[in-house]
């Protein structure tokens, strides 16, 4: 079954506090203290999250005690933003929370001079506060809170485009939340959409628009008006046609696809051309991430590189002061003490030699550490992404394969059985022959299908497919078990990759081990998902090189690493093999746009 695709790229925008320019209002506390904040807002640009909340903490502790509640507004938001990019979304409501109460009380009085300096950065950001509120309550699934706030966006008085826009990303979500959700109100949710569209329209901004007109077509998706939602896909792709940034490319990406998925569903063949639309393109951004990964790795390089020559150069500079100076000396100094001053020269020269030799030595072998450390990180997301690539591509085939092409050829089967009725028991031979082969064909497709990825995993999951697999390779030689607890349904990919690395594991089973008896052993706890893969075969010394060039072993630890799990393997020399996996496991999503940020 189709999965809507999740659009995070433009259903919801993060909002971050810009910096304060001084003005000739501003005492020289002030200008400190607007030096102090900016400090530590240009931390957090640059994602120096520790260091941004350390000193964002202390400084909001002085602004209280000094009473500046015009300055604790906009670092209480600088602390909430902190938090909102670790995803702690808990934490940044609390201070959230306190900038949008510190904000009303402003609006009585306080310091009438600093009023006028910080009120209209205070007020710009206020609708920010709103949102950023909201948008984390709707990350914690609070969505009547969530609703609270967008409605206090929706009503608010605007006065620039940037205020509109937040305003339109605010009846977007409220979009999202009646039809996403249990409240299942499709006319509020179109009439939310059209707003949103309404105000990017004005504002002219193209590639918001289009995101907030695919949005409308979701909703019409989401209700089987499949005419109405392609209609709407085809006009964002319009408005973004001749765009080729990242951005837009993602766009027109899923837009081809829900088009495509839009026409399956109503039998129009051209589906197709538009999903491989969507396949081109994305093939086209994944090869510009591969590119990437490689130039940041070269610049990374060419930089050591550069950093190491001007060390050299700085030594060399410095060496050569330190013999013209002691030259100097020499010829200063009495006859008598000469001998002893070159010894004590000669000395100090080769004790100096050893230690920009040691230097030299320990910077180098750190500069080859790193760059072996980037290489390996990068094969590793190479590797990720061509097995994440190749397993995509075999399910979408494997659904296209069970879905359409064996439906077709089970229609082709039955229509050739009604012309087979009509010549009343004189058929043509060939009629039975097309029969015969349309059957083998279609059988030919299931298996294909199977093959490629099992039905079993995608209908039932995990633990009924792998009782399957080991069901079919079980014999007289060699004996399979799998146990299962507390195990349930997960996201669809993470599945299908821990399906992979069992089954692969269970290849090393049957071509190298030798065994009599092997056991699968599966258990979810605290979401987490444990797996022993363990056999009485000849096994292995860990330091055979073997380990990794003869049975995929790298790809295994390489695809655990990219799903933050753990990877052990246990096996001497005739004493069997345990091979344990340790995963933090990923729940299924509902089908739709998912519009928290």
């Amino acid at each position: 079954m189709h999965k809507l695709k999740a659009l995070y790229l433009f259903t919801l925008l993060s909002f971050g506090t810009t910096k304060i320019i001084a003005t000739q209002n501003f005492t020289k506390n002030d200008s400190i203290n607007i030096s102090r904040y900016n400090l530590i807002k240009t931390l957090f640009d640059n994602k120096e999250y520790s260091q941004s909340l350390e000193k964002a903490l202390f400084f909001l502790d002085y602004c209280k005690n000094n009473e500046m509640y015009d300055i604790q507004i906009l670092v209480h938001d600088l602390i909430g933003d902190i938090f909102r990019e670790n995803g702690n979304y808990k934490k940044a409501l609390v201070y959230y929370k306190e900038s949008i109460k510190l904000h009303e009380k402003s609006k009585n009085p306080i310091d009438n001079r600093r009023k006028v300096i910080f009120s209209p950065k205070i007020d710009s950001s206020y609708i920010n506060i709103l949102f950023k509120t909201g948008s984390s309550f709707h990350n914690l699934n609070n969505n009547d809170s969530a609703e609270y706030y967008y409605n206090k966006i929706i009503h608010f008085k605007t006065i620039n485009n940037n205020q509109l826009l937040v305003k339109a990303k605010a009846f977007n979500n409220l979009s999202n939340l009646y039809y996403f959700t249990q409240k299942q109100d499709f006319p509020k949710a179109e009439k939310y959409a059209l707003k949103a569209i309404e105000i990017k329209k004005k504002i002219g901004d193209k590639a918001s628009e289009a995101a907030s007109i695919a949005s409308l077509a979701n909703v019409y998706l989401e209700q089987k008006l499949y005419e109405k939602a392609r209609q709407y896909y085809l006009k964002a792709i319009y408005l973004i046609e001749n765009y080729e940034d990242i951005k837009s490319l993602k766009f027109k990406e899923v837009f081809y696809e829900n088009i495509s998925w839009a026409m399956y569903n109503q039998k129009k063949y051209q589906a197709y051309n538009y999903l491989d639309k969507s396949f081109n393109i994305r093939d086209s951004l994944r090869e510009a991430e591969v590119k990437d990964i490689l130039l940041k790795i070269e610049n990374q390089h060419k930089e050591n590189l550069e950093q190491q020559k001007a060390l050299l150069i700085k030594n060399k500079t410095e060496l050569e002061k330190a013999q013209q100076a002691k030259t100097s000396l020499l010829f200063g100094t009495l006859s008598l003490l000469i001998i002893i001053i070159s010894g004590v020269v000669i000395y100090n020269y080769k004790l100096r030699q050893r230690n920009l030799q040691l230097k030299l030595s320990e910077s180098n072998l750190l500069q080859q550490q790193s760059i072996e450390k980037l290489k390996s990180d990068a094969q590793t997301k190479i590797l990720n992404a061509t097995i994440d690539g190749k397993e995509t591509e075999r399910k979408q085939i494997a659904e296209t394969l069970h879905d359409n092409v064996s439906a077709l050829l089970s229609s082709a089967n039955m229509h050739l059985s009604a012309t087979k009725k009509q010549f009343n028991g004189d058929a043509p031979q060939e009629i039975e022959k097309t029969r015969e082969i349309i059957l083998e064909a279609s059988q030919k497709v299931r298996d294909l299908s199977h093959n490629l990825i099992s039905s079993i995993l995608l209908k039932f999951g995990l633990e009924y497919a792998l009782k399957d697999v080991v069901k079919k390779y079980s014999n007289s030689q060699l004996q399979f078990e799998v146990a299962a607890n507390n195990i349930n349904r997960y996201n669809q990919e993470f599945e299908i990759k821990i399906f992979n690395v069992i089954q692969e594991l269970i290849n090393n089973i049957i071509k190298h081990s030798k065994a009599s008896n092997a056991q699968i052993i599966l258990k979810g706890k605290n979401n987490q998902l444990t797996i022993l893969v363990k056999d009485d075969g000849v096994g292995f010394t860990t330091s055979s090189s073997s380990i990794n060039d003869g049975i995929g072993l790298n790809q295994i630890e390489a695809r655990i690493k990219v799903m933050d799990g753990k990877l052990t393997i246990d096996s001497e020399l005739n004493k069997g093999t345990e091979v344990f996996i340790m995963v933090p496991t990923q729940q299924q999503k509902q089908h739709g746009l998912s519009s928290v940020s």
